[in-house]
Order: C-alpha cells, then sequence, then structure tokens
C-alpha cells in the first residue's frame, strides 16, 4: 500500500526556531479574515543593477533572492583566484601541502602581467606568504607560482580547478588558467560565483579569515585589499575582485548580520566604485526584507513512525540536514508544515532510509521539501514476530477493501 498518514507540525513565533515545531493529527482551523490586512507590507520590487549579470542569495537556505541574467556567460577576471584557492585549500586539508612550505618562483610565475604581489626567482615564498598574495593582493604571480607547485604545470592545474567546478555542480564554468587572464575557453556566470563563494565559506571557515583582511605587505610592498566592502560594512567579510577591459569589474561579496549570510555576485559593472555600491545594494536589500530562520536540527525528531515485522514498534524520524528558509521579515508566523510518512514501514530498516517527507509552506506556495528519514535502524523481528505482524496487516488491508 502506498498510503500516507498526513500530520501538521505547527510552528511557534521566534526569529529562530531550533526547537522542532510540534506535530498534531489535525489541520489547525483557518482563523477569519481580517477586514482590514494587518501583516507586513508587501517586498518591494528587487532593485536593478546597471552590470550585466548578478545573483544574491542566501548562505545558509540557498535560496536566491534576486538575480538577473545568472546564468550568461561572462568572463570572471580576476574572480577566478576564488577556484585557485579553493584548489590550494582542498591541498591544505588533505595534509599534501603546508602553510610553512616553501616555493620555488619560476620565470614563468615572475614575468606573469597584471596584478602582481612581486615575487621573482631569488625568493622562497612560504605557501601562506602565496595565498595572502593572491587573495589580498589579486596577485597573478602567486597564483602561478601555487599552481606550479601544486600540479607542475598552470595548464595541469587547471584540470584540477575543472574537476572541482564539476564536482561542485558549476555547469556553467570552464577554466584554462589560475590568474583570469582573458581567454576565450575561460569562461563563468553569475550563480556559479556565488556556488563557489559558499563552498569556500561552508567547507573552510578558517581559511576564509583571510578574504577579510584589508592588507598584506610582502618584500617591503604593502598593497590593500581591492575590495572597498570591507571599509565601507563591517557585516562583509569577502570575497574577491575582478577586473578586464573585456570582462568589465567584478565582485563576489559576503556578509553576515545578525546570524544570517547573504552571498552576491555582480559581473560586468562599469566602475570599481559601481561594482562596490550595486553589490553593498544587493546586499542590503536581501538583509532589510528577508530573514533565515532554522526551523529544524539535523537528526532532530519530528515524527514517530510505526513499523511492521520489527523488533521495535515504532522508529523515530527527522533530517540528515538542518533546514534553513529564508522568508519575508515578519511572515514567520503564517509557515505551515505538513509531515507526510508512509504507513507500511517493513524491517528491516537501516538507519537513514527515507520513510516520509516534511513539506513548509507560506500561503499555499511550497517554501521547501526535504525527505524524512529513520534516526535509527531496525532490526528484522523473530518468526512469531514477524507472522503476527503479517496477519494484522492483512486483517487491516482487507477491512480497507470495499
Amino acid at each position: 500500500m502506498n498510503r500516507f498518514i498526513m500530520l501538521t507540525a505547527l510552528l511557534f513565533a521566534s526569529v529562530v526556531a531550533s526547537v522542532v515545531p510540534g506535530v498534531v493529527a489535525a489541520q489547525v482551523p483557518n482563523l477569519p479574515t481580517p477586514s482590514v490586512p494587518t501583516g507586513p507590507a508587501p517586498i518591494p520590487a528587487a532593485p536593478v543593477l546597471g552590470a550585466n549579470s548578478y545573483i544574491l542569495q542566501d548562505f545558509y537556505s540557498q535560496q536566491v533572492l534576486v538575480e538577473h541574467n545568472a546564468d550568461m556567460r561572462v568572463e570572471p577576471a580576476s574572480i577566478t583566484k576564488l577556484m585557485t584557492s579553493y584548489v590550494v585549500f582542498k591541498e591544505l586539508a588533505a595534509g599534501k601541502i603546508k602553510l610553512e612550505d616553501t616555493v620555488v618562483v619560476s620565470e614563468t610565475a615572475w614575468r606573469t602581467g597584471g596584478s602582481r604581489m612581486f615575487i621573482d626567482p631569488s625568493m622562497s615564498p612560504t605557501i601562506l606568504d602565496l595565498i595572502k598574495g593572491m587573495v589580498i593582493q589579486s596577485g597573478n604571480d602567486a597564483c602561478v607560482a601555487l599552481a606550479e607547485h601544486i600540479a607542475g604545470t598552470e595548464e595541469a592545474f587547471a584540470d584540477l580547478m575543472n574537476h572541482y567546478a564539476k564536482e561542485l555542480g558549476m555547469a556553467g564554468t570552464h577554466f584554462v588558467n589560475s590568474t583570469g587572464l582573458p581567454h576565450e575557453e575561460h569562461y563563468t556566470n553569475a550563480r556559479d560565483v556565488a556556488l563557489l563563494s559558499s563552498a569556500i565559506i561552508n567547507e573552510f571557515p578558517d581559511y576564509y579569515a583571510w578574504y577579510s583582511e584589508k592588507e598584506f605587505t610582502f618584500n617591503e610592498i604593502r598593497q590593500h585589499n581591492r575590495n572597498t566592502l570591507l571599509w565601507r560594512d563591517p557585516a562583509i567579510d569577502g570575497l574577491k575582485t575582478g577586473h578586464t577591459e573585456s570582462a568589465g569589474y567584478c565582485l563576489a561579496s559576503s556578509a553576515l548580520r545578525d546570524g544570517m549570510r547573504l552571498v552576491a555576485a555582480v559581473m560586468g559593472s562599469d566602475s570599481e566604485s559601481s561594482r562596490a555600491s550595486e553589490s553593498q545594494t544587493l546586499l542590503n536589500y536581501g538583509f532589510r526584507f528577508y530573514e533565515t530562520i532554522q526551523l529544524y536540527e539535523a537528526k532532530s525528531v519530528l515524527a514517530t513512525a510505526k513499523v511492521w515485522k520489527g523488533t521495535v514498534e515504532e522508529v523515530n524520524t527527522g533530517l540528515d540536514q538542518p533546514l534553513f528558509i529564508t522568508i519575508q521579515r515578519g511572515r514567520y508566523d503564517d509557515l505551515d508544515a505538513k509531515v507526510e510518512l508512509q504507513s507500511e514501514l517493513i524491517a528491516p530498516l537501516a538507519e537513514g532510509a527515507v520513510v516520509g517527507n516534511i513539506n513548509v509552506s507560506l500561503d499555499d506556495q511550497a517554501v521547501a521539501s526535504r525527505d524524512l528519514v529513520t534516526l535509527a535502524a531496525v532490526e528484522e523481528a523473530g518468526f512469531m514476530g514477524r507472522s503476527w505482524d503479517g496477519l494484522m496487516m492483512w486483517i487491516d488491508g482487507w477491512g480497507d477493501d470495499e
């Protein structure tokens, strides 16, 4: 049978709800509609920017709040260095390189054009030096030195970049170098930039702190971070700028304010000042009109399901990952959550088996849907237990037939 038990989860009013809403068996009756609307005012239209493409999304829920041409192919310029740093961070996390390792600077790295941290073949910079030279000073020479140290050649390093791009789901991206210098086969889009930015923040929170550093001095040369938003707004803590004549001015940015983190990517602005102001506009819009709430924690019990032919009669169910949603500010009390559980679960059941789902809606519009999984394994009962439950299931099914 494919019958489902419908349950309704009541969501308590709170800015951030880590306590699981109660689950009841009946739908709460609708209250009378007031003659004068008492809810929050509608969200104004999203800002229209002068950039060629852009996107704003919440970090925790991954919900897109604003987008314009987000899948359009664009040149990443030095935003490419986000993927260069991602590969380097992967190598660090795997223990293949260490921050204190020294690097041989090739003539190729030394002669790389564009922005530089000013290394040369007479030097032996550390991995940490080169990371800061890449992240803070946007040094193309630092990128090539890191690429050659890790993969032998920059071309081989680009293969690693594309491998991780595919792994992250960056379907509209392809790299041919570590720097972002123009090439017809070197491209990305705003959505992929936001995806990569979120991956760096999520996977490497300690390394991510380098993106908020405002300056770095190497070889007695002090250079400032090109992300001018770091000086404007203390909530903004990354990520990376980019500029070439053909790409225009680009900026991937992120900000954390009152527990809510937003990620923005603005591609193809007209100037250094416009990419900053447009990014700030997106972030301010998101923080002003939306809020992100953690509805449920991972592994918290959301519902209890009946189990047939098992060593126990019931199993707790929940989510394998926390559930965050992003909604208009002031609408938390209007959320509705419904749990659907399979009515005939038969042992054995592995821990993590999908046995239903939870659907969250607002004004009858879907907000989120996640699988419910078993929070513990259920072993099969002995012969007598299985036989008795088999009989009960047969009687129950016979009684339902017309």
